[in-house]
């Protein structure tokens, strides 16, 4: 009798073994999605901790680190909404890769926001509303927890509905909101909120101006020239020790507490870090440049290095100004409850300085929420607005720096969102103008044709274009402004009556 055909056939035991490799993929699919949440529930729970042991010896420690945990998450919101206006810029433009921008802006939003964020984190905490109108320290304190949550709120409210709003409109209207429903309008202060408010609208503004005077810079020395590359190896160092003076005299008079150093002090250290920065980078430009074609696409290669520095001084000066939107209330509660109660007076004003441990959880959380949530915004940045080549994206960064970081020296909690998008407005506005009036454009497109072998009627006609088309092909999507323009309309009332709404429960449930 024949032997049967041996079917292959799959044990009892392996069909199981698949099955459980099923699940483990199952598993590992969701379960990477709870990560960063996990992680962030981490710091949450180390930066109650690490609050709880400074605030131990103090009344009321139960609700502090209850706002721990409220400045803490709003931090957390902060470096995932806003980390793509300081370093998204670069990844797109290739000059950065997303793990070294990552770890860059993590890096630098700590450094602003410990070593410059104290004018800003006062303006929060005190200036807004009147608190030491507030004698009873456990009604500003759920005053300001209040304000902290119903922020957050929002802004994940918004974020979900994808719209464009300020973290730093978020809680300058909330604390406002709780204020109100606390006491009464008269504890605002009205003066100190319009100063705030005509920031916002002044600043996106120059924002844009300051982007467009440096991208008309860069067009009339470097870009619209015969030889690029020599021009570039003279004005790139110019530029980078420009700007590395600049910052330095910043830091030195956030540095100098007292401001006891003159400006003529100041200024000659600007100039000196200024000029080293310029005589280091000679080197590094020409050692870039050798090789290179008299084309466009070189220079983008050449403007690496300006735009990597100008990403990092933008992460710098978000810190410097982003962490009061987390930490200000929180300082605020501190303080009302006798805990680094540090003041001083500063050409005639009163300033209350923040414990450094309140600084440093909101830097800390800005940080993990830009590694944990930024790849994900990082990407969209310059497809939405305009397209941003390298040259583009570091007048975008530059201007966006200098604004946020002259803003924070004068302690105005000014939207680092607002004033980027502002910087890119302000290219593709001054593109669109520059493409068909520069007279320089055109002669030199002039002669870029005539030696391609074009008749001259034919590069005439070639720079001809039909109005519709012009119209339609627009470098700037117009409907982008008034949708940032209607999300800043309405962040400041809708958190203020949120807040006052909050507020008024909190007092319902727990006093």
């Amino acid at each position: 009798m024949p032997d049967r055909p041996v079917t292959p056939t799959k044990s009892t035991l392996d069909k199981d073994l698949d099955k459980f490799t099923y699940v483990e993929d199952a598993t590992h699919h969701v379960t990477r999605r709870l990560v960063a949440p996990t992680i962030g529930l981490i710091f949450l729970g180390l930066a109650m901790l690490f609050g709880g042991i400074h605030m131990l010896d103090q009344p009321s420690t139960l609700l502090v680190i209850a706002a721990i945990a409220l400045a803490g998450y709003m931090a957390l919101n902060i470096g995932a909404k806003d980390v793509a206006n300081n370093v998204g810029a670069a990844v797109g433009a290739r000059a950065i890769t997303m793990t070294q921008a990552l770890a860059m802006a993590a890096f630098f939003e700590i450094v602003g926001a410990t070593v410059a964020g104290g004018p800003v984190i006062n303006t929060i905490s005190s200036h807004i509303i009147d608190t030491d109108r507030i004698i009873d320290s456990g009604k500003l304190a759920w005053l300001m927890m209040a304000a902290l949550l119903s922020a957050a709120l929002w802004i994940n409210f918004a974020t979900w509905l994808k719209a464009p709003v300020s973290t730093t409109h978020a809680i300058v209207g909330a604390v406002m909101g709780a204020g109100a429903a606390a006491v009464g309008p008269d504890l605002v202060n009205w003066e100190v909120m319009a100063l705030i408010s005509a920031g916002w609208v002044v600043t996106p503004l120059l924002g844009g101006t300051i982007a467009a005077a440096i991208l008309l810079f860069i067009d009339t020395f470097i870009v619209y020239r015969d030889d690029k590359i020599a021009a570039a190896r003279y004005w790139i160092p110019i530029l980078i020790g420009l700007m590395a003076g600049a910052f330095a005299a910043y830091l030195v008079l956030q540095l100098s507490a007292t401001r006891t150093l003159s400006t003529i002090s100041t200024i000659a250290i600007g100039l000196a870090i200024g000029l080293a920065t310029w005589l280091g980078a000679r080197p590094l430009v020409a050692a870039q440049s050798v090789g290179l074609e008299n084309k466009n696409s070189s220079l983008r290669k050449l403007f690496r290095l300006p735009l990597i520095c100008s990403a990092a001084l933008m992460s710098f000066a978000h810190g410097a100004n982003d962490v009061a939107n987390a930490v200000g209330p929180l300082a605020a509660i501190v303080r009302s409850l006798g805990m680094g109660n540090g003041v001083s007076v500063v050409a005639g004003a009163t300033v209350h300085s923040a414990p450094f441990w309140v600084v440093l959880i909101g830097g800390c959380g800005i940080s993990l929420g830009v590694l944990l949530y930024g790849p994900r915004l990082i990407r969209l940045v310059g497809e939405q607005i305009t397209k941003l080549n390298p040259m583009r994206a570091y007048c975008v960064a530059l201007s966006a720096a200098l604004t946020v970081i002259v803003a924070s020296w004068f302690g105005l909690p000014v939207s680092s969102t607002h004033i980027a998008v502002g910087a890119v407005f302000g290219v593709g506005f001054f593109r669109e103008w520059h493409t068909s009036h520069s007279k320089r454009r055109l002669a030199y497109m002039h002669r870029k044709m005539e030696a391609s072998g074009l008749p001259p009627r034919e590069a005439e006609a070639t720079q001809e274009r039909n109005p519709d088309e012009i119209h339609r092909r627009r470098l700037v999507r117009r409907s982008h402004f008034m949708t940032i323009a209607a999300a800043w309309a309405i962040t400041v009332p809708v958190s203020a009556l949120l807040a006052a709404l909050v507020y008024w429960g909190m007092v319902a449930l727990f006093v």
